[in-house]
């Protein structure tokens, strides 16, 4: 059964969901419905999602100045240009030449900015690629880590709630108590 908890302590369920937080597109959106219906803690599952979807989120905010100037780097050398020329720099950080799809997405950022990005990422993109879009377009990564910290707070909660009622709304509780 595809929620059937596994053989394995409770402990490494934790190291499990943590991780599994931690992976690209795999949100709290997955991670707390799935270690509440394992029988986990609802509250210690709700914090180990969070905990696990933050991580990266504060990872690549504190490392996107140092990546941004390594592809910049990357870039240049590919195209045969000296990747310390100041000129270099000051052309490769433009807005000209942004594709269509660019300035789309940059009228949404202009219009909503880091909040609403925040608010609406972990259910469409994902918070790792809100991040890289929120730093891309230029925002504080201070601003970016409290907006997307709040986001994960508001998400982790109401996917918690939402959860517990729900599987209990169902009878899955009593399920798993009658098979015991």
């Amino acid at each position: 059964m595809l929620f059937a908890q596994p053989e394995w302590g409770t402990f490494w369920q934790y190291i499990l969901l943590f991780l599994l937080a931690a992976a690209p597109w795999l949100e709290v959106f997955l991670v707390v419905p799935l270690g509440i219906a394992w029988g986990l803690q609802p509250v210690a599952v709700a914090i180990t999602g969070f905990a696990g979807n933050w991580l990266p989120v504060l990872l690549i905010a504190l490392f996107f100045r140092q990546f941004n100037a390594w592809r910049a780097r990357r870039k240049a050398r590919k195209e045969g240009r000296n990747p310390d020329d100041p000129a270099w720099e000051a052309s490769a950080e433009g807005v000209a030449g942004e594709s269509k799809k660019q300035r789309r997405a940059r009228g949404i950022w202009e219009r909503y900015g880091i909040p609403g990005l925040a608010l609406v990422a972990p259910a469409i993109v994902g918070t790792d690629i809100a991040t890289l879009l929120a730093l891309s377009f230029g925002s504080p990564p201070r601003w970016v880590v409290l907006w997307m910290t709040l986001s994960l707070v508001v998400w982790t909660i109401a996917l918690t709630v939402g959860t517990v009622y729900g599987l209990d709304f169902v009878g899955w509780f009593q399920l798993k108590d009658s098979r015991a």
